[in-house]
């Protein structure tokens, strides 16, 4: 079962329709009178117009008011003057002007509550149904059956207008809620989409940035002892500067992936290059779903940046273990200096969010005087 959503001019302009739904029913009024349909003689249709107009926008009044759930200032007498113009011109204008009350019905619904409305809206019914009794008999040509129906007719007919003015005010005010809950959405979206990419950026540069930092400090140590090793580091550090780059630019677009074994081994590397003696202990890396090895990869990755920036580790454990069905990532260091401990800001809140999107759980902490970031996300099913 599809759920369609009305078109966005609809949405934009949901006033138009009720005003479109309200002039037939003070249109055919002027009509009737000038016709003379009740038997009467036809009269000057422009007493009925006039009249017709001014109900007219005061019936627009109390629907639009309603259509924004709320009721206009001075109510109160604006809906005494719609309820006198209901019945009071019947003595200029002839007994057709009763069919005016299709349209003026609506307004207690609309104004007032509890029993005060529904005596009103009653006292409507049944004045309109004796009018039209009225009219009956002053053409003896109905059956008594006939008259009967005619009545009932007259029961059900201003009570369905009523019923339909009452319901387009009431659309109107939901497909307002509707187009406000559509404009939120969006903006929470793009706010979700710009903390993603600023996650995502600082995620993925922090690294970068550590790893050009370091290599270059390293070739700079080498210049005046190994030239060659030295132009080695400078070419990795325009590797690593083109990698970041093409993941900027990957992740504007929503099209950024990491790979858990790539940043593994990536880690290995920076932190060997810094001088960081690192064990490895993910032999085994079994299947995971995407989202899990999203989570670890970034998890890998800032850790390993959190490490390089805020600590003096000289030796780090990198481990991945299965238990009870969960995937456990641990980062292990020494060295740990005070701004590591309490660096809990954007980058490893963006790990525990990743976490948490997995299903999973965040840690980050000083035990035993070595500082250790745990993740454990379930293994699932692959995808």
């Amino acid at each position: 079962m599809t759920t369609s959503i009305p078109p966005r001019w609809v949405l934009r302009h949901p006033r138009g329709p009720l005003i479109a739904l309200h002039v037939p029913l003070a249109a055919q009024v002027p009509v009737y009178t000038s016709l003379g349909t009740d038997g009467s003689p036809p009269a000057d249709p422009l007493p009925a117009i006039l009249l017709a107009a001014v109900t007219l926008a005061l019936q627009l009044r109390h629907s639009l008011a309603d259509a924004r759930g709320e009721r206009p200032a001075g109510w109160r007498w604006s809906l005494t003057a719609i309820l006198l113009l209901s019945y009071a011109p019947i003595w200029l204008v002839g007994l057709n002007w009763i069919s005016i009350a299709t349209l003026t019905m609506a307004s207690p619904l609309m104004l007032l509550r509890g029993r005060l409305r529904m005596t009103v809206v009653a006292a409507q019914l049944l004045t309109y149904m004796l009018a039209q009794l009225i009219a009956i008999l002053r053409t003896p040509i109905f059956s008594a059956w006939q008259i009967v129906i005619l009545v009932l007719y007259a029961l059900v007919v201003p009570s369905l207008f009523a019923a339909a003015l009452v319901g387009g005010a009431r659309l109107v005010r939901l497909l307002n809620e509707l187009e406000a809950t559509r404009t939120e959405l969006a903006a929470t979206a793009v706010g979700a989409e710009r903390i993603r990419v600023s996650r995502d950026l600082h995620d993925l540069l922090g690294q970068s940035l550590s790893a050009i930092s370091l290599k270059g400090d390293l070739a700079l140590r080498l210049l005046a002892k190994d030239t060659a090793v030295a132009r080695a580091e400078i070419q990795s550090l325009t590797g690593v500067a083109r990698d970041a780059l093409h993941g900027v630019r990957a992740i504007t677009h929503g099209q950024h992936t990491v790979s858990l074994r790539t940043e593994i081994d990536g880690a290995a590397a920076l932190l060997g290059a810094a001088g960081v003696d690192t064990r490895l202990d993910v032999s085994d890396l079994p299947p995971l779903p995407a989202s899990a090895r999203s989570a670890l990869a970034w998890a890998v990755r800032e850790g390993t940046t959190n490490l390089l920036r805020h600590s003096e580790a000289g030796s780090c454990a990198i481990t991945l273990s299965r238990q009870r069905g969960m995937i456990r990532l641990d980062i292990v260091n020494d060295g740990v200096r005070g701004d590591q401990v309490s660096e809990h800001g954007f980058g490893l809140a963006g790990v525990a969010e990743r976490a948490q999107a997995a299903s999973g759980t965040f840690e980050a902490g000083v035990y035993d005087g070595r500082f250790r970031l745990s993740v454990e996300v379930p293994e699932g099913e692959t995808t």
